[in-house]
């Protein structure tokens, strides 16, 4: 039985009328009535039978009638998208491609947020060992998060905020006994943050174009152990400013701006069209971005 044939059944079990389901489902009382014959046969029994000039419904009929009723709206359920959605019912575990210094920052707050409303919902956060949306394609990462590149052409992607970059050192660093120009800067030895180990970036480039050049002095593959070393030594590090800052205070670091011409890092996310509509999955894409523009008091506008 198809789907409209359902819907007549339900139409014609509720009002007691060919007419006036005809006019409920739209269409003429004629069509209607080929309908009902049709319900006939395949039910095995006459459902509405003549009664005056009404009709009323037979003990069959009377057994079907909620029981329709309830399969349509299941059925509307299922064809709607996200229909019927309700977090808190949700078990599902989202896999979230970071680096430390975000995943430090927002992974308390993301948890708040998602078990006040879905407490069966769990988050696995990963390294960023497979970059460039393959992790995303093949459905080993819900979501990347980051500074985005080099992603599949199918990817879908949402920008979420700018992050200037500062400069980190610890409080009592002779830095802070003056004026941070870029030459201080440059002088100063440095840690440089790369998982694959590179010692050179945009900060020396910047530095460069001012006939600078600065030490590199220790590369770390994280920005969480570049600000531990930076605590207890005399080297220099950089990190998102505004990011974690009771942190950066409970360590006794402090930052400065960079003296350099530098641009913002451009923070989003990134996911798979697959995943687009899904409705448990574009809530947890809510709350993720909620949860990285906490700090700065910005509403996400959703995805």
């Amino acid at each position: 039985m198809d789907l409209n044939l359902l819907r007549a059944l339900d139409a014609l079990l509720q009002e007691n009328s060919v007419t006036r389901a005809a006019e409920r489902l739209g269409t003429s009382p004629a069509a209607v009535s080929r309908t009902l014959a049709r319900l006939r046969r395949a039910v095995g029994d006459p459902l509405l039978v003549r009664a005056g000039q009404g009709m009323v419904p037979t003990p069959r009929a009377l057994e079907l009638r909620d029981e329709v009723s309830a399969l349509l709206r299941g059925c509307d359920n299922v064809l709607r998208p996200g229909a019927g959605f309700d977090a808190v019912h949700l078990q599902r575990t989202f896999t979230v491609q970071a680096t430390d210094l975000l995943l430090t920052g927002l992974a308390g707050t993301l948890t708040d947020r998602i078990h006040a409303e879905a407490p069966h919902v769990d988050v696995v956060f990963l390294p960023e060992a497979i970059e460039g949306g393959p992790a995303l394609r093949q459905g080993l990462v819900d979501v990347e998060l980051g500074v985005l590149g080099h992603l599949d052409p199918e990817i879908r992607t949402r920008q979420l905020t700018e992050m200037p970059l500062v400069g980190i050192a610890r409080s009592g660093h002779s830095l802070f006994d003056g004026r941070i120009t870029a030459r201080r800067f440059a002088a100063a030895d440095h840690i440089g943050i790369s998982r694959l180990g590179k010692r050179l970036g945009p900060i020396d480039s910047a530095l460069a174009e001012r006939g600078l050049r600065r030490r590199i002095s220790v590369v770390v593959p994280s920005h969480t152990s570049a600000m531990m070393l930076a605590r207890t030594t005399n080297l220099v590090a950089l990190t998102l400013d505004g990011w974690l800052s009771d942190t950066i205070s409970a360590l006794g670091l402090r930052t400065f701006p960079v003296p350099l011409d530098l641009a913002p890092l451009e923070l989003g996310m990134a996911w798979h069209p697959r995943n687009s509509t899904d409705p448990g999955h574009r809530w947890f894409r809510d709350h993720l971005a909620a949860a990285v523009l906490a700090p700065f008091g910005t509403e996400s506008d959703g995805s």
